[in-house]
């Protein structure tokens, strides 16, 4: 009787087990971090394309990667921060700010085509813990997908791409009284051999450290960035702390 039993009880523990693994929310590593989907988390509506800002026709010379610092974007309320996801605990360190095409010189490509509804909630999810905010990911497909891809699907498969295979530095290990705009740039190039220093242009603002944007060919190449490097090597920065203390502080 009990060898009888036991497959039978190796069964319902089984079915227990797969039961709770799809119970349970989805996560991942973030930048050293863990990252857990919010279960109400929610695509962001679609916005009426600012006219004075499309560029349709601009050709693409080559892209960026940006990665922004998230305390930063939370402590600022810029670049289209999710008080509610990506603030409110601030777990998140380095993530994804877009995937950018950029024009030869000043001028680059925007809102090359409608963006059409909201990004389906199976895709916002599933590159939540790469681009926590569902504001910041529509602006990003409607801003710049649409001038390289077909899809939202298919704009964020590529920045995927990307941002997976990118060793991502930490930036915390920086002593404060040696962070500058060259420690920073040093310290993605040391955690992305053969990657060139003149390609990682460093932006600022007001003395903090906001992203740094790294150059890749058309095909997706790491490359030198062909209109400078941002910040100087010597410019001191600061970085936003992680948590409540790095937030913005808001009315109402």
């Amino acid at each position: 009787m009990r060898a009888l039993f036991a497959p039978a009880a190796l069964m319902v523990l089984l079915a227990a087990c797969t039961a709770a693994q799809e119970a349970a929310p989805e996560r991942a590593e973030v930048a050293g971090a863990a990252c857990a989907v919010p279960d109400d988390l929610r695509p962001a509506r679609p916005y009426r394309v600012p006219q004075d800002e499309v560029a349709a026709d601009v050709p693409v010379a080559f892209n960026m990667l940006a990665i922004s610092w998230s305390p930063q974007a939370c402590r600022t309320g810029k670049d289209y921060p999710d008080d509610r996801h990506q603030c409110a605990a601030n777990q998140f360190g380095l993530t994804l700010h877009g995937l950018w095409p950029n024009g030869a010189d000043n001028r680059h490509p925007r809102y090359c085509a409608a963006p059409g509804p909201a990004i389906p909630v199976e895709t916002v999810r599933e590159h939540f813990c790469m681009i926590p905010s569902p504001s910041l990911q529509q602006h990003e497909w409607a801003a710049h997908g649409t001038c390289g891809w077909d899809s939202p699907e298919a704009y964020f498969a590529q920045a995927a791409r990307m941002w997976d295979g990118l060793n991502k530095p930490d930036l915390e290990a920086i002593p404060a009284q040696r962070l500058t705009a060259g420690a920073i740039r040093d310290a993605f190039v040391a955690a992305n051999p053969g990657f060139p220093r003149e390609g990682v242009f460093i932006a600022t603002t007001d003395g903090w450290f906001r992203e740094a944007r790294l150059c890749y060919s058309r095909d997706y190449r790491p490359m030198r960035c062909p209109r400078g490097l941002g910040a100087p090597d010597r410019e001191r920065l600061k970085l936003a702390p992680r948590g409540a203390a790095g937030r913005v502080q808001t009315a109402g």
